[in-house]
């Protein structure tokens, strides 16, 4: 029988070619279009440098015709989105982007494409994953991605220096970028001072809505040394590389502020390793992980490990941390389990939903630690409802409950005034009657020194 390709669904906007699926290998098809684009990068030595730099992801060439050409890239195990990124992660991802177009104009060629879902991250970095977004540099001609880049990495970045990283997810419904006008209009007076911001954001957006009254200018093409247009780079280079965020968070140094003592914290530690390691997984997620700390109790034992928060300032620390110890293992990206990111783009399938990547990366084990108590007294969502929730990506799930005697919960439910009874249902016989539903109860135990119960789950058949 004939195999069927399923095309990734965002590839309609790309005339060079298109991904597609091969089974479970994920493959590019290379039209006749792109030929002498990809065979010059190929020859020249281009693509092999960028990949052994670690600016772009590794490809084999798997088959060629007359009519296509196929590569196969490296797999990426989690693909995450520039709204789920923290302030870190999102600047170097800008610059990573700015030192590949910087590269490919020193070698005859430009980034063409300068969107921020072309970056993801893997083994502990940004990387570049779309092959066909390079082409020939044409002498004095501006660089064709340069607003692409401002509404997509600058305008955000420096949205965030004022509004805090929440402006990240503005990335969901603005999936071609922010428009120059709207970050104009939402940056202080005061920037329009700055050389960067005023050229770069503030000019071009007054040029923008000009042009958009003048049909006839928008066909106007400028033009632009290659001189002129590295300085240009390296201008937003310098610039990006100093930005620095002013945001203090709730949680952002969460395990300074736990109700229990450090003995006790040290004894949950030693728990979560001595639960996860006899499952031997290859993939784990911490859901609610802050900067970490209990995943890294297992960082060297476990070829893969997701780590997400709604905290960005934890994500920051954990995602700096992991650079710094080079934990090429470690992902960690922002994520509000009350609200998962939604499937965006044309159908909403352009950009898979969190729930349908989880799927897809399927962990071994779930870690949830000090989080069902936010999921069901903040979010007022039922224990069937997490329980659910927890069995459609989980086989195995360690998940804490912290009793109606944990101080945080009491806190949570006094908060409830006078709707207070009717999380009467808040307890430990209920909570794990709901969870066996969907799951097999493996073994539980009071966390000693707290007045928290560790449950181990293991999804029904």
């Amino acid at each position: 029988m004939t195999k069927v390709e399923q095309t990734h669904e965002a590839s309609f906007r790309d005339p060079s070619g298109y991904v597609f699926y091969d089974g479970n290998t994920l493959r590019r098809c290379i039209l006749p279009l792109y030929f002498k684009q990809y065979r010059q990068l190929k020859e020249t030595g281009f693509f092999k440098t960028l990949i052994a730099k670690g600016f772009l992801i590794a490809h084999e060439e798997t088959s060629v015709s007359d009519t296509k050409i196929i590569i196969t890239p490296e797999a990426i195990p989690f693909v995450t989105n520039p709204y789920e990124w923290s302030f870190d992660q999102y600047k170097h991802a800008a610059l990573h982007t700015l030192s590949i177009h910087k590269y490919a104009l020193s070698k005859g060629f430009i980034l063409k494409d300068a969107s921020a879902y072309n970056v993801t991250f893997h083994k502990g970095k940004p990387i570049f994953i779309d092959t066909l977004s390079f082409d020939f540099y044409e002498e004095n001609i501006p660089w064709r991605a340069y607003k692409q880049f401002v509404t997509h990495f600058l305008g955000p970045l420096v949205l965030a220096t004022h509004h805090g990283t929440e402006i990240f997810k503005m990335m969901q419904t603005h999936i071609d970028g922010i428009p120059v006008q709207l970050i104009a209009s939402l940056l202080p007076f005061k920037t329009k001072f700055s050389s960067v911001l005023y050229t770069n954001i503030h000019l071009l957006a007054k040029m923008e809505n000009k042009h958009s009254k003048d049909y006839q200018a928008e066909t106007k093409v400028g033009t632009l040394s290659k001189k002129a247009q590295l300085n240009i780079v390296e201008s937003l280079f310098d610039y990006i590389k100093n930005l620095k965020l002013k945001e203090e968070s709730e949680w952002g140094d969460y395990y300074t502020k736990t109700n229990y003592e450090q003995r006790a914290f040290e004894t949950k530690k030693a728990m979560v390793r001595e639960w996860i390691l006899p499952i031997k997984p290859n993939k784990l997620i911490d859901i609610g992980g802050n900067d970490g700390t209990f995943a890294r109790t297992v960082i060297n034992e476990i070829p893969h490990i997701i780590v997400t928060d709604i905290d960005a300032n934890a994500v920051n620390r954990n995602y700096l941390q992991a650079q710094q110890n080079n934990e090429s293992n470690m992902l960690t990206f922002v994520s509000d389990v009350l609200q998962p990111a939604p499937g965006i783009g044309f159908k909403n399938t352009e950009r898979a939903s969190l729930l349908e990547r989880l799927k897809e990366y399927r962990p071994d084990v779930t870690l949830a630690l000090a989080v069902i108590h936010h999921i069901t007294l903040s979010g007022n969502v039922p224990f069937e409802k997490s329980a659910a929730f927890f069995a459609s990506f989980s086989k195995e799930l360690i998940i804490e409950f912290p009793t109606r005697e944990d101080s945080w919960v009491d806190s949570l439910l006094i908060r409830k005034r006078e709707f207070i009874n009717h999380f009467d249902f808040y307890n430990e016989e209920v909570f794990e009657t709901a969870y066996k539903k969907h799951f097999e109860l493996i073994k539980k135990q009071p966390i000693s020194g707290t007045k928290r119960i560790l449950f181990h789950f293991k999804k029904k058949i």
